[in-house]
């Protein structure tokens, strides 16, 4: 009978078959939220400014459709970002505890996932400022602990680009994995412990969202989360491949 380790070596399972499938079905998803929002759905709650507003010393009004439609690709590629994160830093403190290189192989694998979210948030972050508030970026409080969330995850991947001894370099990722998921809830929180005026604060009693804004939101939340899994699954399928390709090449050199 295969042990543990044989088991998890094992490639082609179910939700490696599910993996493309999930992809697919998330881009469908995720296309139809926008294209529902950008039909159907009216303006975002607490998205638009009222008269006029200075900004960087620039003064600026809201610039309605294009920065409201964003959100609901904005908020979702964000969530997920967070979620791939939190599972970087779940593996992470399963490798502290157990020292098994398998588990700082999906802490990697789900920081990367993460980190294709991150800077998908920033973009469309960058678009929502650039046609919403007039300038390309501001120092306020939401957008400046994402920025140095997004460093952390950089600065993730050089860490482990600059060690050469896997063990050590799995040792101070994780740490690093664990720190940087201190910084989600913070991001999450920033606009409730510190209002601004230009951020709204989307998930409260009076946001007062319609259907017609819960739908395509939650389209793209699925949408954008099965692309996530499905990348984290075709990524962890081609590293445990290309372990077991150097595996068997080291066996015949032997």
């Amino acid at each position: 009978m295969p042990d543990r380790k044989d088991r998890n070596m094992r490639v082609g399972g179910p939700l490696d078959r599910f993996a493309p499938i999930g992809l697919l079905v998330g881009a469908v998803l995720a296309a139809v939220g926008l294209v529902y929002a950008f039909t159907v759905t009216p303006l975002v709650n607490g998205a638009s400014v009222d008269g006029v507003e200075v900004i960087n010393g620039v003064a600026v009004s809201n610039m309605l459709l294009l920065s409201q439609k964003i959100f609901y690709w904005h908020m979702p590629v964000a969530l997920v970002s967070f979620i791939g994160i939190a599972f970087a830093a779940f593996f992470a403190v399963r490798f502290l505890m157990t020292k098994d290189a398998r588990y700082d192989l999906r802490s990697k694998l789900a920081m990367e996932v993460g980190l294709v979210f991150v800077l998908c948030t920033m973009v469309t972050g960058l678009l929502w400022t650039r046609f919403e508030w007039g300038v390309w970026w501001t120092w306020e409080p939401r957008l400046t602990t994402y920025f140095i969330l997004m460093l952390l995850v950089f600065g993730y991947f050089i860490l482990r680009n600059a060690i050469a001894d896997p063990e050590r370099r799995a040792a101070y990722s994780s740490v690093l994995g664990i720190l940087i998921l201190v910084d989600v809830p913070i991001c999450f929180m920033v606009t409730r412990l510190i209002p601004s005026s230009i951020h709204p604060v989307v998930f409260r009693s009076d946001s007062g969202m319609s259907m017609d804004m819960v739908v395509p939101l939650l389209l793209s939340v699925v949408g954008f989360g099965l692309i996530a899994v499905g990348l984290y699954r075709l990524r962890l399928r081609a590293q445990l491949i290309e372990e077991r390709v150097n595996a068997v090449q080291e066996a015949l050199e032997d």
